[in-house]
């Protein structure tokens, strides 16, 4: 990508995310185990890939969901390996990857570029502090995998730390913890959006009914 075209993206992106939803996680100390286990996670090198029973099915949730974000996304290749890598990371997360997609677009529009008025940044406005944290400090966030990684394993980490209560982890994801409008926003965007027949019914996370 030419520097004037990816520096006009940067800067339209910041413009773009200052009025957004977008995620302000709070740093706060992580134990040794926990810390641990989430490097585990950021290290993994594995190949992104559907994670489904048979190509077929892989295939048909590919297609219903490029179909989707066709308007946000035109570019076909890039909106395939957007899709294939939420699907991944958000499976090796234990997420719904429709989950995931719906608070994509809440938190930066499918925007990569996307940098809130607090610091954060790329797909899932990942907090900067996190790769000092959990990772490595070259580490860049407005990479597609980088940033979705870093995205489905805060989250992932947040919905544990809750007990599976998926309203207090996006809260704690969006620096929200408490308050509705957030977790309610994602869920309305997950379901009006992205929701998609799942044949293993395991996700498990819940969502309090009075929130629902």
């Amino acid at each position: 990508m030419p520097f004037c075209y990816a520096f006009l993206s940067v800067l339209l992106g910041i413009v773009i995310s200052l009025n957004s939803h977008a995620g302000s996680q709070i740093e706060e100390p992580l134990s040794r185990s926990v810390r641990a286990m989430m490097q585990r996670s950021i290290s993994d090198k594995a190949p992104a890939k559907l994670v489904f029973a048979s190509n077929k099915e892989g295939e048909a949730w590919l297609q219903a969901m490029s179909t989707r974000l066709q308007k946000r996304i035109p570019n076909a290749a890039y909106r395939e390996d957007l899709l294939r890598t939420v699907h991944y990371e958000a499976s090796r997360a234990g997420l719904d990857p429709q989950l995931i997609l719906g608070l994509i677009q809440v938190e930066s529009g499918f925007n990569k570029y996307a940098v809130s008025a607090a610091g954060a940044r790329g797909f899932m406005q990942i907090m900067p502090f996190w790769p000092r944290a959990i990772g490595a400090s070259d580490h860049n966030l407005f990479l597609l995998r980088t940033n979705l990684r870093y995205g489905c394993t805060i989250l992932r980490h947040y919905l544990d730390r809750e007990n599976g209560d998926l309203f207090r982890a996006l809260g704690r994801y969006n620096g929200s913890l408490g308050q509705s409008a957030y977790p309610s926003l994602v869920l309305a965007t997950w379901r009006k959006h992205w929701d998609y027949p799942s044949k293993n019914g395991n996700f498990p996370a819940k969502f309090p009914a009075t929130h629902l």
